[in-house]
């Protein structure tokens, strides 16, 4: 990997560096804009969360916010290649008790997949949920 090659972050208005991991989440970013009605002033990029324990900090990759600034969905991304095994929706969800969301998402870019929270489970769904289904659940 070219150590300067630089992509442009639309949600932090910053160039960073272009890992494989950085280009599965500005994929996302694009993808969930113009496929799933999420407009980018509703999304941020590496959000900070409260400490842990052992006080290690942790960020979420993306988070997707409804209309009144609530968290709604949690993204995780990996590099290309990682296996989206039950560690990184463990991971996710890890991420997502500190935001509340009822939707979390983890993708390495060639594989996606999508759990709601229902019934107090996480579910998995068949597809990217619209903007307008993250409000719902």
């Amino acid at each position: 990997m070219d150590a300067t090659r630089k992509i442009w972050d639309p949600l932090r208005r910053i160039e960073v560096a272009l890992t494989p991991e950085e280009e599965v989440r500005q994929a996302l970013i694009g993808f969930l804009g113009s496929e799933c009605g999420v407009l980018l002033h509703q999304m941020m990029s590496e959000v900070k969360l409260p400490d842990g324990p052992g006080g290690k900090g942790r960020r979420a990759d993306i988070v997707v916010y409804g209309r009144g600034g609530e968290c709604i969905c949690v993204v995780e991304c990996k590099r290309p290649g990682v296996e989206l095994s039950a560690v990184v929706l463990e991971q996710a969800v890890r991420y997502n008790a500190a935001l509340g969301a009822r939707c979390v998402i983890v993708s390495n870019g060639s594989s996606t997949r999508v759990y709601a929270l229902r019934d107090g489970r996480w579910q998995g769904l068949d597809h990217l949920p619209s903007y307008s289904e993250m409000l719902t659940f």
